[in-house]
């Protein structure tokens, strides 16, 4: 084994920030909170808080993107990392929350859940592979962390808070329609939270790719409609962020060596570049040397025990789940390209919570409104 190495910057990314809002709007927080953002908030005393996230829309991304005049670019106050991994279910939940994935349990696309022994996928309740709801899981699901910043404004009365986004049952309708309400409700009195949520330009990205004329066009876009809502708001401060970047990769099928497979206990789960292996049962060191000789160049491989030590998935309260969902292995690609899938998994063209720079770094895009 080798010593992992921490990239994620848990002092300076998303659950950072989300603590910064957490305080903004007299919420407790329980990780540090980023001083100039806070300055900033305390500073303009902005009756809107906006926050939109464009997922996908890594920092490495936009430089290859946007020229320097871009208005995305030219507001982007700095970048910041993601969580681990650098994927939605992780990422989205720690800014919603302010809890590191430790605490959240929210590891990644598939995660196992040990008092059901099955490998659900998060977003849709449903067991790995599978379409149908697993009533099971929604039975024992509030030992993740659930509850959101919007839910606590909310509940505690003080402000509004509320979010938006492109599924639900009340989901809005495009990109224009998203904007239009930010603008409505930032006409409205009172102190709020507003919270907005795209999927693209990673849907398009996981299909054609970070560089496809298709995300650049999208990312162009919503710099230019962001750009022209920012124009036409008073007394608010913006916030644009990413969840997550994105490479370009290459599949590995583990149907193709069932030298591997059979010595899984259950299928892979929290994602394909940060892969969870549970190995049966006196099979640990063959696992670890086949493992190495067929992945070795792609994926280093570390213990459920090393991933503990290194906090690799932040600090804090550990969620009763995460231990049992990190298996007895965790591979990660930090330099190639290689994504690893087992039955259940889709093949994308491009993907993301590996360990590359294009996927962990996210920007920081700040628009003062505020006549302060």
């Amino acid at each position: 084994m080798i010593d992992v190495k921490i990239k994620n910057d848990y002092e300076e990314c998303l659950t950072n920030f989300a603590c910064s809002i957490r305080k903004y709007f007299d919420l407790d927080y329980k990780h540090n909170t980023l001083e100039y953002i806070d300055k900033l908030l305390e500073d303009k005393q902005p009756k809107n808080v906006v926050v939109i996230l464009f997922d996908g829309m890594g920092s490495r991304i936009l430089d290859r993107t946007l020229d320097k005049d871009n208005f995305f670019v030219k507001n982007r106050l700095k970048e910041i990392t993601s969580v681990f991994p650098a994927t939605t279910t992780a990422a989205t939940t720690s800014i919603r929350t302010g809890y590191n994935p430790i605490e959240h349990g929210w590891l990644g696309w598939n995660v196992y859940i040990a008092p059901i022994d099955k490998t659900i996928t998060l977003f849709f309740n449903c067991e790995k592979g599978k379409k149908e709801v697993c009533e099971e899981f929604l039975e024992v699901k509030d030992k993740l962390i659930n509850k959101t910043i919007v839910e606590e404004i909310n509940d505690a009365k003080r402000y509004r808070a509320m979010e938006l986004f492109p599924f639900g049952e009340n989901k809005y309708d495009d990109l224009d329609d998203m904007l239009t309400i930010i603008k409505s409700e930032c006409a409205t009195e009172g102190k709020k939270y507003i919270y907005a949520y795209d999927d693209e330009p990673d849907g398009t990205m996981h299909e054609l790719g970070p560089d496809s004329e298709k995300a650049r066009e999208l990312i162009k876009i919503r710099s230019e409609k962001v750009e022209a809502l920012c124009n036409d708001l008073e007394d608010t401060v913006v916030f644009i962020l990413a969840d997550h970047g994105h490479i370009k990769v290459d599949n590995i099928f583990l149907k193709d060596y069932p030298q591997i497979l059979e010595m899984l206990e259950r299928t892979t789960s929290i994602e394909q570049r940060a892969v969870s292996c549970k190995v049966k049962d006196g099979m640990h060191a063959k696992f670890e040397e086949k493992f190495k000789e067929l992945f070795g160049e792609y994926f280093n491989l570390y213990t459920k025990e090393e991933i503990m030590e290194s906090k690799l998935f932040g600090d804090g309260v550990e969620n009763e789940l995460f231990r049992s969902a990190l298996g007895d292995y965790l591979a990660i690609a930090e330099t190639s390209n290689k994504c690893l899938l087992s039955e259940g998994d889709d093949a994308l063209f491009s993907h993301h919570a590996g360990y590359t720079d294009d996927e962990i770094y996210v920007p920081l895009i700040v628009i003062d409104k505020t006549k302060k």
